[in-house]
């Protein structure tokens, strides 16, 4: 077995994690996984503030649909959080950005590219007197580092095979 775990459909067709722990079967769903993981996080933002943390702002990619989006807000609740607002990674970063650059009151454009291993998301942003506008987001879930590491190994193939005639 590859994998410690198997996905199997649910009586509603939507997909369910089992795994075996401790000689026992258990079923997850992925609101479960991911509070698992926000809950982990969680823990590790009140220690690191050495404050309760309740309220959360949760970040997704660009290409979630609204069952994803609401399933990652359904996680955060299950992982004992306040979910504030759920919005897109680019401009989260954008957010992030803008609030270290407070002191410059510039209208500022602000173009946040995200190539991931798998998927490639764009964003533009309007920044003025501490207000963010998203103009515009998109994304691709089919395009990423992996792809362009595919191209290369191909043309290297190519050209290894054109020097020494071999495969």
């Amino acid at each position: 077995m590859f994998w410690p775990f198997k996905v199997i459909a649910a009586s509603d067709d939507n997909p369910v994690i089992l795994v075996k722990y401790k000689g026992e079967e258990k079923h997850f769903v992925a609101e479960e996984i991911s509070s698992m993981i926000l809950t982990k996080m969680h823990e590790i933002a009140e220690k690191t503030l050495e404050s309760p943390v309740k309220n959360a702002v949760i970040t997704i990619p660009a290409y979630f649909n609204d069952s994803q989006e609401k399933a990652t807000k359904d996680a955060g609740v299950i992982a004992g959080l306040n979910v504030m607002r759920i919005i897109n990674e680019q401009p989260a970063a954008a957010l992030a950005y803008g609030l270290q650059k407070r002191a410059i009151a510039l209208k500022r454009n602000i173009f946040v590219f995200d190539l991931g291993g798998g998927t490639f998301d764009v964003s533009l942003l309007t920044i003025e007197d501490d207000l963010f506008e998203v103009k515009a987001t998109a994304g691709e879930t089919h395009l990423g580092g992996e792809d362009f590491d595919n191209i290369m190994v191909n043309h290297f193939v190519k050209e290894f095979n054109r020097w020494y005639s071999e495969d």
